[in-house]
């Protein structure tokens, strides 16, 4: 592998690009339209590319992380447009499993691999370099890319292309269940007047503790909405679930629950916000102040 290119320094993808600069030991060469994240990328040793178009030339293996399905779908096709066949490109970020396979037939179709291979984790996993990552495609893509994922996280290999895409779902559907089910019971300890900070302490080392417990609670205390994961990307997501159970023509009655706190969140002007933020939708409903700033 000459050459590592990636696409997409958000809020996960400049940690993680960054990660894989430090670790690999292969020089990597990043594009994103946030110059302040390049110029951050390229402190810590990255190469920033003249163009998309530059990594898919120059790139033996891409890794793309981008916030929207039509966004990674064109990703894909420029990829197969200036790449080079043996190319393996592999998309980090949460798409609906149906678009991946139609993705994945037209990649092979030119000679190349497409590996789907979500991460979860959130940003302070990102930076730490000990992301989940579920990983779906060609096995042999697979193990030539492993030691890169490596570099993020703890890559998994699910199976045939789109099953990293579904097992992402199934994360996110769990977490998402423990997210809504956080601000729900945290209102309600507000609302009975009962010490959050206390009650945290208190039920952390229990069956509701975990690392989504003790990344999630303290910022709720603290009515610190700061994103480390959005609502919005996590809806989507949810999103991606209920399309999907769709077409295996099967109902998700949890994941109505959690679509509609996100629904709201939508309609409320706080979709950006963190997860967490979503007891905003149960202080709405129960007329109270979970947490403070001080």
């Amino acid at each position: 592998m000459k050459k590592i290119g990636f696409l997409g320094l958000g809020v996960m993808g400049l940690p993680m690009a960054i990660n894989v600069v430090k670790k690999s030991g292969i020089p990597v060469m990043g594009n994103d339209v946030n110059k302040d994240r390049l110029k951050e990328f390229e402190e810590a040793g990255g190469i920033i590319a003249d163009s998309n178009e530059q990594i898919y030339r120059e790139c033996d293996l891409i890794l793309q992380i981008l916030p929207t399905h039509e966004i990674i779908k064109k990703s894909v096709h420029d990829a197969i447009e200036y790449g080079k066949p043996g190319n393996i490109i592999v998309d980090l970020s949460s798409t609906a499993p149906d678009i991946i396979l139609e993705l994945y037939k037209e990649v092979r179709e030119a000679g190349m691999f497409l590996l789907d291979s979500p991460v979860s984790g959130g940003n302070p996993l990102a930076w730490a370099g000990t992301l989940a990552i579920m990983t779906g495609g060609d096995r042999e893509a697979f193990d030539i890319a492993e030691p890169v994922l490596r570099c993020m996280g703890n890559p998994v290999y699910t199976g045939s292309a789109g099953s990293g895409d579904i097992t992402k779902l199934v994360n996110n559907i769990i977490g998402g269940a423990g997210l809504v089910a956080y601000c729900e019971a945290y209102a309600l300890a507000a609302k009975a007047g009962i010490d959050l900070q206390t009650t945290f302490e208190a039920t952390r080392c229990g069956f509701a503790g975990g690392p989504q417990y003790d990344n999630k609670i303290p910022k709720l205390i603290k009515r610190d909405y700061e994103p480390g994961a959005r609502v919005a990307v996590h809806r989507k997501d949810i999103l991606n679930a209920k399309h999907f159970a769709h077409k295996l023509d099967v109902d998700l009655p949890l994941t109505d629950t959690i679509l509609m706190v996100m629904d709201w969140m939508n309609d409320n002007g706080h979709i950006d916000e963190d997860q967490i933020a979503m007891v905003k939708y149960y202080e709405d409903k129960m007329n109270v102040t979970v947490g403070s700033a001080e």
